[in-house]
C-alpha cells in the first residue's frame, strides 16, 4: 500500500519503539517509473523517541510530504526516490552509527535530518569522513556554519544567533535589562546563551546568573529556586522540546511569571500544543509560521500536511523537513549526478522556490557557509489561544538584516584538492 494513501498521525510516523530499534523505516517512492530504475535513497536520521521525539516526528512527516511530491513531479534524474529514517534519540553517538549503516550497508546517497545541535555536529563531521553530502534540518547551534562549517553539511534551520538576534531588543525594551538564564548543558543551549549574553552586555545589561540543565531533565525546581532568588527581570528560558515543556509549566507553578517576565529565544508549535493554558506566555522566536494569509502556496502546503497528518497543521519542524527533502532534490536534478561534489556546488547559492520557501525575501543557501537565510518570525503566545492558533507573529525579520557575515560566524571553508 502506498504510504500517502493512509493518515498519518503520530503513531504511524513512529510505528513502534521496536519497530525503530530494529532498523530504517523506508518510505516508498511514489508515481509510476520503469521497474528497472533504482531508487535515490534519502537517509534521515531523527530523533523519534526521547525529549525531542514530537520534533523529529514532524521533520520527518513533512519530509514525506516533500517525497510525494518530488516522486509526483518525476523524482530525481527521472528516478524514484526512497526515505530511510533511523532514530536517533537525539544521541550524537547513535545518530553517527545510523549515518554509517545508512551510507556504507544501505547505500544512501545523501543524509539529512537533526534536532539537537550536537547530533548534528556529530553528524556533520561523519559526513565529511564519509564524503556524503549532509542537509542538517534543525540542529540551530552556530558552530554548524560557523567555526566547525564543513564542505559537505549544509543547513535549513537559522544559527542560534539570528534565533536570538530575532527578538532581543523586543525583549530587552519590553521586560527589562537584569537576565536569568536556564540553560540546557550541551551546544545549542550554550550558544543561545552565549549569543544573548552578548547581545545583552553591548545594551548595557546584566546577566546575573546562567543554570546548566542537564538534556532530558524533569525537575527544574532547583534551577527555578535559582532564578527566584537572582530577582531578575527576565528568566530567559533556553530549553527545547519536552524540557521546555516541563519548565515552563513548573515555572508557572512556581507562580515565577507573577514575579519576572518569561521568555526565550526558539518556540515551537509542538511544545504549545503540549502546554497546558497557564503555562502558555512570552514573547519567543518562531522560524515558519502556518498562517501566512498573503503568501503564495502556504495554504497548499497546509492542506496536504493536514492530510497526511490526521489534521494538525505543519509546525517549523515540518517546514525544515519539507524543505529540505525538496531542496536536495533541486540540487541534485540541477547538478544532473548524484555526485556529492557537484551537489555541494548546485546547492551553494541555491535559492528555493516560492512553493517550498512558503514565506518571503527568497531563501537561498549561502555558499560561503552553506547556511539557509531565511526568515525569523518573532511574536508572543496566545495563552488562551486554542490549537492552532496559539501564537501571533508579531513581525517578519529578513536573516539577511540580523544575521552574521560567513566570515563573523567564524566559517572558514575549505574543499579536498
Amino acid at each position: 500500500m502506498d504510504i500517502f494513501t493512509r493518515n498519518l498521525g503520530r503513531r504511524t510516523v513512529l510505528g513502534s519503539a521496536a519497530a525503530a530499534a530494529a532498523g530504517a523505516m523506508i518510505y516508498p517512492a511514489r508515481g509510476t517509473f520503469a521497474a528497472s530504475e533504482t531508487p535515490v535513497r534519502i537517509g534521515m536520521i531523527d530523533p523519534l523517541t526521547g525529549t525531542y521525539a514530537a520534533l523529529g516526528s514532524s521533520e520527518v512527516l513533512g519530509a514525506k510530504v516533500a517525497l510525494n511530491e518530488v516522486n509526483k513531479a518525476g523524482g530525481i534524474l527521472g528516478r524514484p526516490v526512497e526515505l530511510l529514517v533511523e532514530d536517533s534519540a537525539a544521541d550524537p553517538g547513535t545518530a553517527v552509527q545510523k549515518a554509517r549503516k545508512l551510507v556504507n550497508s544501505e547505500k544512501v546517497n545523501f543524509l539529512m535530518g537533526a534536532v539537537s545541535s550536537a547530533e548534528a555536529l556529530s553528524l556533520s563531521q561523519a559526513a565529511e569522513e564519509l564524503k556524503t553530502f549532509y542537509l542538517d534540518t534543525g540542529g540551530h547551534t552556530d558552530l554548524v556554519t560557523g567555526t566547525q562549517c564543513r564542505w559537505t553539511t549544509f543547513r535549513t534551520c537559522s544559527t542560534t544567533w539570528m534565533l536570538t538576534a530575532g527578538n532581543f531588543q523586543t525583549l530587552f525594551d519590553k521586560f527589562g535589562k537584569d537576565w536569568y538564564f536556564i540553560t540546557p548543558d550541551y551546544a545549542f543551549g550554550h550558544s543561545l546563551e552565549q549569543d544573548y549574553s552578548e547581545q545583552l552586555r553591548k545594551a548595557g545589561g546584566k546577566v546575573l546568573g546562567n543554570a546548566l540543565a542537564p538534556l532530558g531533565t524533569t525537575d527544574f525546581s532547583s534551577y527555578l529556586i535559582q532564578a527566584r532568588a537572582a530577582k531578575p527581570s527576565v528568566l530567559i528560558i533556553l530549553t527545547a522540546g519536552d524540557d521546555l515543556v516541563n519548565s515552563l509549566k513548573q515555572a508557572t507553578q512556581f507562580g515565577l511569571d507573577k514575579e519576572m517576565a518569561i521568555s526565550g529565544a526558539l518556540q515551537e508549535l509542538e511544545v504549545l500544543q503540549a502546554l497546558p493554558p497557564a503555562a502558555r506566555l512570552g514573547w519567543w522566536t518562531f522560524e515558519w509560521w502556518w498562517d501566512q494569509p498573503n503568501q503564495p502556496h502556504v495554504a497548499d502546503f497546509v492542506t496536504a500536511y493536514k492530510a497526511a497528518s490526521g489534521g494538525k497543521v505543519p509546525s517549523a519542524r515540518s517546514w525544515f523537513g519539507f524543505a529540505s527533502l525538496h531542496a536536495i532534490a533541486l540540487a541534485a536534478n540541477k547538478a544532473k549526478t548524484l555526485d556529492t561534489m557537484s551537489m555541494v556546488k548546485a546547492m551553494e547559492g541555491l535559492e528555493l522556490p516560492p512553493e517550498v520557501a512558503l514565506q518571503p525575501n527568497n531563501p537561498f543557501y549561502r555558499a560561503a557557509d552553506h547556511q539557509l537565510i531565511a526568515n525569523e518570525f518573532p511574536g508572543y503566545v496566545i495563552s488562551n489561544g486554542t490549537y492552532p492558533n496559539l501564537f501571533h507573529v508579531a513581525d517578519i525579520v529578513p536573516e539577511s538584516k540580523i544575521g552574521k557575515s560567513a566570515a563573523e560566524a567564524g566559517c572558514k571553508m575549505t574543499y579536498p584538492s
